[in-house]
């Protein structure tokens, strides 16, 4: 016996599989809902229940609270449906659902680019032809099953010239994955991901003008979206805030500026929250979501796409709308989750 799931307002229509939670139903019947870690852990696929039950697996209350809940809101990442549901998700589209594949990558190439972030390159089988969006992430299978989530850093139309993906991965001391991308992993070894995952992407059907905002790594998929607009010749007006703890945190800042001087519609505001007197810096300070605030006067006419720490993240959703008038759904985001956080929280 399986499920009806009903979204609306755009009223789309799947099944899922009893025992199945209601994301993973969308994403292998191609239904876009909105999403990022599929872990009960960054509350992007948040929605509103209207009719229906469902028993919530185990999530974090940071991603929906008991208040939530009370009020009829899921995650329909962890949410399995008891009865036939109808859902409210104005971020249902085709548009995401690119076919996931599993697929071997061998590593092309490892380059430190701090102390901590590693660039790494990935080449992809040869007779694949591997479709994203600037902004998706994709997942390694480990030895075990475990799984760990990156975004792509380079924006589709780059695989022409190779087929591969770029990757920006944060050395987290004791991780199980990131001890090995710093330590044992070498050029040619080889990996199993699939993908593409995630409904952080441009939406390419706005003109409204942009409002990009990254923490540490969080650069990766940001990145992927500047290397899109500027192939596709957006006009858009584009602002970049790019936020660390010390300078050396923004590991791509000359790849920046390289890109301002190339596209006049970009800006770039770097901000460094914990300056020290050896780093002679002399540009913004403080923490990067209060630095749009600090610009911005009103957000009403903007698109917003944050990615990074969901300290971050969720800050600035909830300032932009309540402060500022950004409308909620203008708001995108990827917030990154890392194992040690979700293990905190449990």
């Amino acid at each position: 016996m399986s499920f009806n799931i009903t979204v609306q307002p755009s009223g789309r229509a799947f099944t899922a599989n009893p025992e199945e939670a209601v994301l993973a139903a969308a994403i292998r019947q191609g239904v876009g809902l909105p999403y990022g870690c599929k872990d009960g852990a960054c509350g992007s696929c948040k929605c509103k229940k209207l009719e229906g039950e469902v028993v919530h697996g185990e999530h974090q209350s940071k991603a929906l609270s008991a208040e939530e809940a009370a009020q009829g809101f899921i995650l329909t990442c962890c949410a399995v449906p008891q009865t036939d549901l109808v859902l409210e998700s104005r971020q249902v589209t085709d548009e995401s659902a690119f076919p996931i594949k599993k697929m071997p990558v061998r590593v092309a190439a490892l380059e430190k680019k701090s102390a901590d972030v590693m660039q790494l390159r990935l080449q992809l089988p040869a007779t694949e032809t591997f479709r994203y969006h600037a902004g998706q992430y994709i997942e390694f299978i480990l030895r075990d099953g475990a799984r760990r989530a990156y975004s792509m850093a380079n924006a589709p139309h780059t695989q022409a010239e190779a087929p591969g993906v770029e990757l920006h991965i944060r050395h987290m001391p004791g991780g199980k994955f990131t001890d090995h991308v710093f330590g044992a992993m070498k050029e040619k070894d080889i990996l199993r991901v699939e993908g593409p995952f995630g409904s952080f992407y441009l939406r390419e059907d706005s003109d409204k003008p942009i409002v990009l905002l990254a923490s540490g790594t969080g650069f990766a998929p940001i990145k992927a979206l500047i290397e899109q607009l500027q192939f596709k010749g957006s006009t858009r007006a584009v602002t970049l805030y790019w936020g660390g703890r010390r300078p050396q945190d923004l590991y791509l800042h000359d790849w920046v500026l390289a890109r301002t001087a190339e596209m006049p519609q970009l800006r770039y505001v770097p901000v460094v929250s914990d300056a020290q007197p050896e780093d002679g810096w002399s540009g913004r300070t403080g923490f990067v979501h209060q630095a749009v605030l600090d610009d911005f006067a009103d957000l009403s006419g903007h698109q917003v796409y944050a990615c990074g720490a969901p300290i971050v993240v969720e800050s600035a959703r909830t300032a932009y709308s309540a402060q500022r008038g950004l409308p909620a759904e203008e708001f995108y985001a990827d917030a990154f989750t890392s194992e040690a956080d979700k293990h905190a929280a449990a």
